[in-house]
């Protein structure tokens, strides 16, 4: 990167991105009927924020996405799941990229990343849904579901980081 201000606009851009994609997202009809299972088309913008910078500034992105199109497209109790599936998204895909990073060869893909940050972030939901509801049973019972359903959505995101990622005139971060 050639400056802070910089790298204040690529973190700028790409949180619009986000919102915009989360947006977008909200848009298009559920094409699974199960409650909560959608594209997640803004953990692309994760997974480039955590390819480009690292992990402080990609869970800041999260936040600021789920914050801007929480209060201005849905509610509280909205913000809360997205947040908590948000934030364990963006630290699982960040710790798998930093294992990533220390190895001369790459021990996840872009689809495995992808794949994982879609299960955390049904994890992170399903936390926040026990605690509302206090059911075990029934947050088990739904975990099936979720983690089926976010091993292709996983793979679809993955598969657009990893087309759009090499094309991005956009330099690494020096960690």
């Amino acid at each position: 990167m050639k400056s802070s201000t910089h790298q204040m606009v690529i973190i700028a851009l790409l949180t619009a991105a986000a919102a915009i994609l989360g947006y977008v997202e909200s848009l298009i009809p559920a094409f699974i009927p199960i409650p909560g299972i959608k594209l997640g088309l803004a953990n692309i913008v994760t997974m480039l924020a955590l390819a480009i910078f690292n992990l402080p500034v990609a869970f800041g992105i999260v936040t600021a996405r789920v914050l801007l199109t929480g209060f201005m497209f849905a509610n509280l109790s909205t913000i809360l799941y997205s947040l908590a599936g948000g934030w364990i998204s963006c630290l699982i895909m960040g710790l798998l990229a930093a294992v990533n990073r220390k190895r001369e060869k790459p021990l996840f893909s872009a689809y495995g990343i992808s794949v994982f940050g879609a299960i955390a972030h049904n994890l992170g939901q399903l936390t926040v849904a026990f605690i509302v509801i206090q059911n075990i049973h029934l947050i088990l019972s739904y975990l099936p579901f979720l983690v089926l359903a976010a091993v292709p959505i996983g793979l679809l995101t993955g598969l657009i980081f990893a087309k759009l990622f090499p094309h991005l005139p956009i330099k690494k971060e020096k960690r």
